[in-house]
C-alpha cells in the first residue's frame, strides 16, 4: 500500500522507512529460522549416515576385525604378522573371531604362540591312529625299515623310506595321514626351488610326522616358503588324508611320540641336536588297517620290530653309539658342524638281516663314513665289556642276496633278504671298552690282523 493523501509527506516518508526497517528485520528472522530448520535437518541427515555407516561397519565387524580384516580366513592371515594390534582390537571388543583366532575356545589349558596364532597345545589324550598313508601307496614300490647305515649316515637312521626310483616325475602324493597343524617347512641346503622341503606336522601334543624330501607344494602351504615368511614359526592347519605335496624317488617318513623314550640310548642327553631321536616308536603302531598292512607289505624287513631298530646301547657293553670325547654327543664337534657324523661310532646290526654285526665308523681313513661288517661275524659286541681287554675286528664288505641267492638290486620289494661277506679284508680296528661309558678305538685301512699288535698314538677315546 501506497502513502496516502491524508498524511503529510514527511510523516508519510517516515512511514515507509519504518516499513523497510521491520521487512527487513523480518526476512533476517525468517533467514534464521530456516538456518536451524537446514542446520537440524542435516544434522539429522548426517546422523543417519553415520547410523548407516556403522551398521555397515558393524556388519563387517561382524565378520571380521574392525577395519583389519573382513572374514576368518584374512583375519587368520592378518593376525599371524600383527599379533599385537589383533590382541589390542580384541581386548576392547567382544568378536567371535577373537575367540577363534586368538583364544582356545572357552579352553583354559595352556597356550603357545605359533607365528602369531595361538592354538591350544592342551589335549584330551594324546594317543592317536591314522586312518591315510603318508603316501599314496599304489604309486610307491617298497617301504624302508628305521635304521639303516650308509655313509654320513653313521648311527642307525631314525626315519623311513618311501620308495620308487623307476618313477620320472614328481607325481607321487604325499599325505597329513591325520589331522594336525604344519609347524615348520625348511628348504634343504642346495635343493632346486621349489623342491626337496622339509616338514613337520604336530597331530597331537605329543606326535609328530617330519618329512624330508616334499617337492610341489599346494599354494595354501608354498606361500609360507617365501623370504617374507620362511623364519617364521607357521601353524597351518591340516586335515587327514589332505594333500601337502609329491615326491618323484625318495620320500623320508618318521613319527615321533614324545611318551615314548627308547631305552637303547643309554645317555639321552647326548641327542639333544635331534632330540626327537629318543622318540620314535614303533610306526606300525600308529596305523589301523589296512594302512597298517599295505605298510607291512611293501617293507623289506621282516624281522621283529617289524618297523626296524635304532636303539642298541647296553650299559657296559661295547654294543650300541659312541661318540668322540669332548665333543657335543650327536652334534659332534663344533668345529665340524656341517660334518657333524665324523665323531660317530657304531657297532650294531644290519638292519634287514639282524643277525650280521656292523661297524659304521666315521672319518674313516681320514677322509668320510664307511660301513663294514666283520669277518666271521663275530665276537659280538652285545658280549664284550671291560673284562674283555682289547678287540681285533677284520672289517669286510658285505651284499644282499635274495632267497635264491641271486645279488639283490636294492631297489626291488623283496621279503627274506639275507648277507653274505666278501672276503677281501679291507682293515683292522682295535675297539677296547676302558670303562663302562669309555672306549678307546683305532682303525688301520688296508692293513691285515698279522700287521697290527696294538694301538698306537693315532687311538682315540670314544664315550657315552
Amino acid at each position: 500500500m501506497g502513502c496516502s493523501w491524508v498524511f503529510s509527506r514527511e510523516h508519510c516518508g517516515k512511514m515507509m522507512k519504518n516499513k523497510k526497517i521491520m521487512l527487513i528485520v523480518l526476512g533476517i528472522v525468517i533467514v534464521l529460522v530456516v538456518g536451524v530448520l537446514i542446520g537440524r535437518a542435516s544434522i539429522s541427515l548426517k546422523s543417519e549416515k553415520d547410523n548407516i555407516k556403522m551398521d555397515r561397519l558393524d556388519a563387517v565387524q561382524s565378520k571380521g576385525l574392525g577395519d583389519f580384516c573382513v572374514d576368518e580366513a584374512n583375519c587368520r592371515d592378518f593376525c599371524s604378522n600383527n599379533l599385537e594390534k589383533c590382541e589390542e582390537y580384541c581386548e576392547g571388543n567382544e568378536n567371535e573371531l577373537c575367540n577363534v583366532i586368538l583364544s582356545s575356545n572357552g579352553n583354559t589349558q595352556e597356550k603357545t604362540r605359533q607365528n602369531g596364532i595361538i592354538r591350544d597345545d592342551g589335549c584330551e589324550g594324546t594317543k592317536t591312529k591314522f586312518d591315510f598313508a603318508p603316501v599314496n601307496l599304489d604309486k610307491t614300490k617298497v617301504f624302508l625299515p628305521l635304521g639303516l647305515m650308509v655313509g654320513g649316515h653313521v648311527t642307525p637312521i631314525d626315519h623311513h623310506y618311501f620308495q620308487n626310483f623307476g618313477n620320472e616325475e614328481y607325481d607321487i602324493e604325499i599325505y597329513s595321514p591325520g589331522k594336525g597343524y604344519i609347524t615348520s617347512i625348511q628348504h634343504m641346503p642346495g635343493a632346486e626351488e621349489g623342491k626337496d622341503y622339509r616338514m613337520i606336522i604336530e597331530h597331537t601334543c605329543t606326535i609328530s610326522s617330519i618329512y624330508i624330501y616334499v617337492s610341489n607344494l599346494p599354494e595354501k602351504i608354498n606361500r609360507y616358503t617365501t623370504e617374507e615368511m620362511k623364519n617364521d614359526r607357521i601353524n597351518i592347519p591340516v586335515e587327514e588324508g589332505e594333500l601337502i605335496g609329491y615326491y618323484k624317488n625318495n620320500l623320508d617318513y618318521n613319527l615321533v611320540d614324545k611318551e615314548v623314550i627308547l631305552p637303547g640310548f643309554i645317555v639321552p642327553e647326548h641327542y639333544r641336536a635331534e632330540e626327537w631321536k629318543i622318540h620314535v616308536p614303533n610306526t606300525y603302531d600308529y596305523f589301523n588297517e589296512p594302512i597298517r598292512s599295505k605298510l607291512i607289505e611293501l617293507s623289506i624287513r621282516i624281522e621283529e620290530p617289524l618297523s626296524g631298530k635304532i636303539d642298541y646301547d647296553i650299559d657296559g657293553k661295547l654294543v650300541g653309539n659312541w661318540f668322540l670325547e669332548g665333543s657335543d654327543g650327536y652334534a659332534g664337534d663344533s668345529t665340524s658342524l656341517e660334518r657333524y657324523w665324523l665323531g660317530h661310532l657304531s657297532f650294531v646290526y644290519d638292519a634287514y638281516d639282524t643277525k650280521r654285526i656292523v661297524l659304521s665308523i666315521g672319518n674313516y681313513n681320514g677322509e668320510d663314513s664307511s660301513q663294514f661288517s666283520v669277518k666271521g661275524n663275530t665276537p659280538d659286541p652285545a658280549g664284550i665289556s671291560v673284562d674283555d681287554g682289547i678287540i681285533k675286528y677284520e672289517l669286510v664288505r658285505y651284499d644282499y642276496v635274495n632267497l635264491d641267492g641271486s645279488s639283490w638290486d636294492r631297489i626291488s620289494p623283496v621279503k627274506g633278504l639275507k648277507t653274505i661277506e666278501i672276503q677281501n679284508v679291507e682293515g683292522i680296528v682295535l675297539a677296547q671298552m676302558i670303562e663302562g661309558r669309555k672306549i678307546k678305538f683305532e682303525a688301520f685301512p688296508k692293513m691285515t690282523a698279522s700287521q697290527v699288535s696294538g694301538f698306537t698314538s693315532n687311538a682315540k677315546v670314544y664315550e657315552r
